[in-house]
């Protein structure tokens, strides 16, 4: 009964959803019935590690029971609401998030996913400075809506670029530097000196904001060299530009921070959230508002706004979510499980593995870049990346696969022994596709 549940999911999948991101037919995609922590499974039992956390967003771990009882309370007390209403789940949840940002904000606005939580942000930058330039890196993603989607560097950008007023620079990538940089300190200065020159060369008077991944994701999971994000802080600080930080992919845990810039001794103007926040349990997403820009809008009207902005079921998961994260201590196992398991394993894989050319990361939040050639440092191709996945699909691990890259993105609640046992598959995977390859 339950593979004919299986089949049944596959069939009503192929012949009526419509997915992202993919060509329709051909489409294989694995049944998951049920989850619990970094474990999902599908209706016959076959259970794997969840190492994608889906979206690099199930950060409390699947189905915790305190966040799954605040939305059934919550569904019991008062299901929705409109946003021109005050209530009290969506009063908590804005000051649960604040009470984990710096000092200088007191409000959040609440959007419906990343996407427009970068839209919003957008939109604040451009009245509050009366301006409309802004500059993202190449190496980004921040959305599949308007603005957010050319504000984005990859490919996907090309054929969605419906907004006006984006310039792209190239930020810090030691690996594949732009800079010819050779250490973190040349590769930090050289990308900043970059950056101005852009900011210069595009007038900084048309300049309203400066939008960054604080440590991009989906593209390498970068984490900033020394000085870089303080240097940006500078130069938005130096020309009048907001400096928006986009912690949709990195907040809430992923780094073993609450919020992945506060390693890098930087404030920005507007912080973007949305994944983590409450683990996807229900969509939500939003903005932190500093005072400054706050302020702008204290007599003036905020041209924006959603249906479901602040939906009290969204709401309620969040302020469970921040609360549990707190007395788990979710976020510390998230810094200590990275430095003292993910970290190690994957360099020990990295020099074990010729197709590994680096691996980079923190806390839950890491990459391993896949070369062809350590020496010419070529990437390997989608080819190979297919067969990766394959391999570790079939060993019980759910992977998380960009460009030439895996990433290893469990929950913030994985343990050592799930670790342990993800990098047995890993290390297993790679020696089958290698054996292929060399």
């Amino acid at each position: 009964m339950s593979d004919d549940l299986d089949a049944t999911a596959k069939q009503l999948d192929r012949d009526h959803v419509f997915h992202s991101w993919s060509a329709q037919a051909g489409l294989d995609l694995p049944v998951i019935a049920g989850g619990s922590g970094t474990v999902v499974w599908d209706h016959a039992g076959n259970r794997m590690l969840d190492f994608s956390s889906q979206l690099v967003n199930v950060n409390i771990g699947h189905q915790h029971p305190a966040v799954v009882a605040a939305i059934q309370q919550q569904a019991a007390e008062l299901a929705t609401i409109g946003p021109a209403t005050a209530n009290l789940a969506r009063g908590r949840a804005a000051q649960r998030i604040l009470s984990k940002a710096p000092e200088g904000y007191a409000k959040v606005f609440f959007t419906n996913g990343g996407a427009d939580a970068i839209e919003n942000a957008i939109r604040m930058a451009r009245l509050h400075t009366g301006r409309d330039t802004v500059l993202s890196t190449y190496r980004s993603y921040h959305g599949n809506t308007g603005a957010a989607i050319v504000a984005t560097g990859d490919w996907r950008r090309m054929p969605n670029q419906y907004a006006r007023g984006h310039v792209h620079f190239f930020g810090p990538y030691l690996y594949r530097s732009e800079f010819w940089a050779t250490t973190p300190e040349e590769e930090s200065a050289r990308a900043l000196h970059h950056l101005e020159r852009v900011i210069q060369a595009e007038g900084p008077s048309t300049i309203a904001a400066l939008l960054l991944e604080s440590i991009p994701g989906t593209a390498g999971i970068m984490l900033p060299p020394p000085g870089y994000l303080a240097g940006v802080r500078a130069l938005a600080d130096k020309y009048g530009i907001v400096l928006i930080l986009d912690e949709v992919m990195a907040g809430f845990g992923r780094t073993g921070r609450w919020f992945a810039f506060q390693g890098h001794d930087v404030v920005p103007d507007l912080i973007t959230f949305a994944k983590g926040v409450n683990s996807g349990y229900v969509p939500v997403g939003g903005v932190i508002i500093s005072d400054a820009i706050s302020a702008t809008f204290d007599e003036r009207v905020f041209p924006g706004g959603l249906t479901y902005s602040g939906h009290p079921l969204a709401a309620a998961s969040i302020v469970a979510s921040i609360d549990a994260m707190e007395s788990e201590g979710i976020v510390e196992n998230a810094r200590r499980v990275g430095a003292d398991a993910i970290g190690p394993g994957l360099r020990e894989l990295e020099a074990k593995h010729p197709l590994i050319g680096e691996v980079r990361g923190e806390g839950v939040f890491w990459a391993m870049e896949l070369v062809a050639d350590r020496e010419t440092r070529e990437p390997v191709g989608a080819d190979v990346i297919g067969k990766l996945k394959k391999e570790l699909t079939s060993r019980g691990l759910m992977p998380f696969a960009a460009d030439n890259r895996i990433h290893v993105v469990p929950p913030c609640v994985v343990t050592d022994a799930e670790v342990s046992q993800a990098m047995s598959i890993y290390d297993e995977a790679l020696t089958s596709v290698e054996d292929d390859l060399f």
